[in-house]
C-alpha cells in the first residue's frame, strides 16, 4: 500500500515575546531612586506583592517568571536586584499604557483576544490521554507486524461506499468461516497495486505511524496474529489487515550503497551489470574508497552523490534483499554483490543503532501524534471533561420548539428561521452561558427549503460547534485561575502588546514625526556629530545612454528644477530611461560620486545606468542638518524621550514597593 504520510492541522505554542527585546537597553540606565519605599502587605503569603501600580498588585510570582526566563537569554545573566529597576519601569510604562487607554480600544482586544486563544489551545488538552497515547507509541516502537490486507476504495456516492464496506466485511466473515481463501479474495477484490505484482495479499511490515495512516496501524497492532480486523478505513481507502508475524525491532543501521541498475534490461544488457559490479568489488577488495567509486559509478543518483550514503533506515524500509544483506552484516563490513529488484547492489554497513529510550523517542511520538488523527484524542476528552464541568447540555425544551417551528412551517426555510429567531427557549444550556436558536439556524445558514428530518442534523452539528465555541470561551477565561503558567505567559503578551503601542507613541514614531523636535535636537547638539572628510551632498543623474545624458544636463541646466520636483519631471520628460538618487558619501564612499564630484576614475560600465551627472549638489565639511546623521541623530533624539517619559512615569504614577519582599530578592 503505497499511501503518503497522513497529516492534519496541529497546535504549536507561540514564539514568547522576551523583555529585554521589548525594552531598548540602552534607556534602562536611569535607575529608580525617586520611587518611593513603602510596605505593601500581600493578599496571599504564597505569591506574595512585590510593589503595586496605580493601586494594582504585581506579585512576586510574576516578576520571578520573567526574571528566570530572561536571564536564560542573557550573555551576561543579571542579579535579581539588577533585574527590579527594569522590571519596576517596565511596568510603569504597560500602567502608563493603561491610563492611555490603550487597553480599550478595538484593535488591542481583538490582538490581545486572539492570543489568549492561541496560547490557550496547548493547555487545553487531557494529558493523561495525550500521555497514555505517547506511550502506546513508544510500545509499538518496540516490534513490528508483517501483515498482508485487502484494500476496497472509497465510492464516489455514500450508496458505493457503503457497498464497498458491505463487500470487505463479507469477505471477511468468508475468510474467517474458512470458506474463502485471503490471497485469492485479495487476487480478486483488492486495489492495491502490489498485489498485482506479488500475486497474494502480502504487504510487509508496519512500523508505527512514520509510513501508514494511525486507523491501518492500529489495525495491525491490536489484532491478534492470524486474526482479520474489522473494515477500518485508513482515508486512502477500506481494509481488513491480517497480522502475520511480529517481528522485534532491531534497531536501524547506517549503510552507503553502489548500485548497478538492471530493471528492463535485455538479460545481455543485465550481464554486462553483473560484470560491472563485481569489478567494482574486486577494486574494493583491493583497498579502493567506497564512497569515491560510489559517486562516481553508482546509478541510484539519490545517494551517488553523497557517497553511496543511505543514512539511517530499519526494517521494512528497503527491499526485501537488500535488508537482508544490510543488517546481517557487521559494521565497517561491506556485501559481496547482491541482486534486488531494481538491479545489482555492493553495500557497506557503516553503524547501527537500537530503539531510543523513552525520553528519546518522546519528542518525535508527540509530533507524530500531533500530525495524525490521534492528535484530536486529547482536546475531544478535555472537551469531555469541559462538558461535565459547565453542564452544558442540548435543551429538550428548546431543540424540540425548535424542530416543531420547522415541522408547523412544512420544512426549513427563510420563514421557519424568522420564527425560529424569535424563540426566547435556548437550544444549549451551560453553567455561565447558553446558546439560542438564532445562533443555532445562523450556524446553519439559509438553504433551499428542506424536510425536518433532512435539516435536523445539520441543526445539531451547529448547536454542537457553539457549544464547543462557549466552552472554549469559557475555559480560557478561567484558565489563568487554574494554571499559574498560563496565567504569567498571558500577561506577558498583555503587557508585551501595550508596551509596544506606548513605547511608539511616545519615542518611536514620535522621533520621526516631530521633524521640528529632532531639527532643535540636532541645532542645539551639532558639535557631537562631526565628519572626518568632507561629503558631497545632492544628487546625481543616470541616463542609459550619452545622448541622453545631455538631454537630460541640458533640460535641468534650462528649466532649474526644484528637488521637490526633480523625479517627476525627469520621468515626464524622459520617461524610465532617465532617474535621479540622492546621495551623501565622502570621498571613497561611492565609486560614481568619487567620478562625478572628486575627480576620481571612472567605473566600468555595468548596467544600464553608465551615463550620470551631479546636479544641484554641493561639498559640505560639516552635517548641517539632522537629515545628514539621521540615523544618529534620531537615535539620540529617542533617548531624550525616552528619559523625559521616564521621568514623568515617576511623577504620573504612585508605586508603592514592599521593601520585605524586596529585600528577598538578594
Amino acid at each position: 500500500m503505497n499511501v503518503p504520510e497522513q497529516t492534519s492541522p496541529h497546535y504549536q505554542r507561540l514564539n514568547q515575546p522576551t523583555l529585554h527585546i521589548l525594552m531598548k537597553k540602552q534607556f534602562l540606565s536611569l535607575a529608580m531612586a525617586a520611587v518611593a519605599l513603602v510596605p505593601v502587605f500581600a493578599k496571599n503569603n504564597a505569591d506574595p506583592v512585590l510593589f503595586t501600580v496605580d493601586g494594582k498588585d504585581v506579585p512576586l510570582s510574576e516578576f520571578e517568571y520573567l526574571y528566570n526566563k530572561n536571564n536564560q537569554q542573557q550573555a551576561e545573566p543579571q542579579t535579581r536586584q539588577q533585574y527590579f529597576d527594569m522590571f519596576l519601569l517596565y511596568k510603569l510604562k504597560v500602567a502608563d499604557a493603561i491610563s492611555a487607554g490603550m487597553d480599550t480600544t478595538a484593535s488591542f482586544r481583538s490582538e490581545y483576544d486572539q492570543y489568549r486563544r492561541d496560547l490557550a489551545l496547548p493547555y487545553l488538552i487531557d494529558k493523561d490521554v495525550e500521555d497514555q497515547l505517547i506511550r502506546q507509541g513508544y510500545e509499538m516502537m518496540g516490534e513490528f507486524v508483517d501483515v498482508s490486507h485487502i484494500m476496497l476504495p472509497h465510492g464516489n456516492t455514500p450508496a458505493l461506499d457503503l457497498e464497498n464496506k458491505l463487500r470487505l466485511d463479507s469477505i471477511r466473515t468468508e475468510v474467517l468461516a474458512g470458506r474463502a481463501d485471503f490471497d485469492e479474495m485479495a487476487r480478486r477484490f483488492s486495489v492495491d497495486n502490489a498485489v498485482k505484482r506479488t500475486g497474494n495479499a502480502h504487504m510487509g511490515l508496519v512500523r508505527g505511524t512514520q509510513h501508514y495512516p494511525y486507523p491501518f496501524v492500529e489495525a495491525a497492532y491490536t489484532t491478534p496474529v492470524g486474526g482479520i480486523s474489522p473494515v477500518i478505513d485508513s482515508g486512502f481507502g477500506y481494509h481488513i489487515v491480517r497480522p502475520e508475524k511480529r517481528v522485534p525491532n532491531d534497531g536501524e543501521v547506517r549503510a552507503r550503497h553502489i548500485l548497478k541498475l538492471t530493471r528492463d534490461l535485455s538479460p545481455e544488457q543485465a550481464e554486462a551489470k553483473k560484470e560491472e559490479i563485481y569489478r567494482i568489488y574486486k577494486e574494493l577488495k583491493a583497498g579502493a574508497s567506497f564512497d569515491s567509486i560510489a559517486s562516481a559509478e553508482s546509478e541510484d543518483p539519490g545517494s551517488a552523490r553523497n557517497g553511496g550514503d543511505l543514512g539511517y533506515f530499519g526494517r521494512g524500509q528497503m527491499v526485501p534483499e537488500f535488508e537482508q544483506v544490510a543488517f546481517s552484516l557487521s559494521d565497517g563490513q561491506f556485501s559481496e554483490p547482491f541482486l534486488s529488484a531494481f538491479g545489482y547492489h555492493i553495500v557497506l554497513r557503516e553503524d547501527h543503532r537500537g530503539v531510543p529510550s523513552f525520553e528519546e523517542a518522546q519528542p518525535g511520538l508527540k509530533k507524530e501524534i500531533d500530525n495524525d488523527e490521534r492528535g484530536n484524542r486529547p482536546r475531544t476528552a478535555m472537551f469531555e471533561k469541559l462538558r461535565k464541568k459547565y453542564n452544558a447540555s442540548v435543551s429538550e425544551k428548546g431543540f424540540s420548539e425548535m424542530m416543531q417551528i420547522i415541522r408547523d412551517n412544512g420544512g426549513y426555510d427563510s420563514v421557519a428561521i424568522l420564527k425560529i429567531k424569535e424563540m426566547k427557549t435556548p437550544v444549549v444550556v451551560m453553567d455561565g452561558a447558553t446558546v439560542s436558536a438564532s445562533e443555532v439556524v445562523d450556524g446553519v445558514g439559509r438553504i433551499v427549503k428542506v424536510s425536518p428530518e433532512a435539516i435536523e442534523p445539520y441543526l445539531k452539528e451547529s448547536a454542537k460547534r457553539l457549544t464547543d465555541s462557549r466552552l472554549m470561551t469559557l475555559a480560557v477565561d478561567r484558565l489563568p485561575e487554574d494554571n499559574e503558567e498560563y496565567r504569567n505567559l498571558v500577561n506577558e503578551y498583555h503587557d508585551g502588546i501595550l508596551l509596544f503601542e506606548i513605547s511608539n507613541r511616545n519615542v518611536w514614531d514620535r522621533s520621526t514625526k516631530d521633524k521640528e523636535g529632532l531639527e532643535k535636537f540636532f541645532s542645539k547638539n551639532k558639535a557631537n556629530y562631526r565628519w572626518n572628510a568632507p561629503k558631497y551632498k545632492g544628487y546625481i543623474v543616470f541616463a542609459t545612454s550619452d545622448s541622453l545624458e545631455t538631454a537630460a544636463r541640458e533640460f535641468l541646466k534650462a528649466n532649474n528644477v526644484a528637488q521637490a520636483d526633480l523625479s517627476k519631471e525627469l520621468r515626464r520628460q524622459f520617461g524610465k530611461d532617465v532617474k535621479a538618487e540622492k546621495v551623501l558619501a565622502a570621498k571613497g564612499e561611492n565609486a560614481i560620486v568619487d567620478a562625478a564630484v572628486f575627480g576620481g576614475a571612472k567605473p566600468e560600465k555595468s548596467g544600464r545606468w553608465a551615463f550620470y551627472f551631479p546636479y544641484d549638489g554641493k561639498v559640505i565639511d560639516q552635517p548641517e542638518e539632522a537629515a545628514d546623521v539621521r540615523g544618529a541623530a534620531t537615535s539620540d533624539y529617542q533617548a531624550l524621550l525616552e528619559n523625559q517619559w521616564i521621568k514623568d512615569l515617576k511623577s504620573k504614577h504612585k508605586v508603592k514597593i514592599n521593601k520585605k519582599v524586596l529585600d528577598s530578592l538578594k
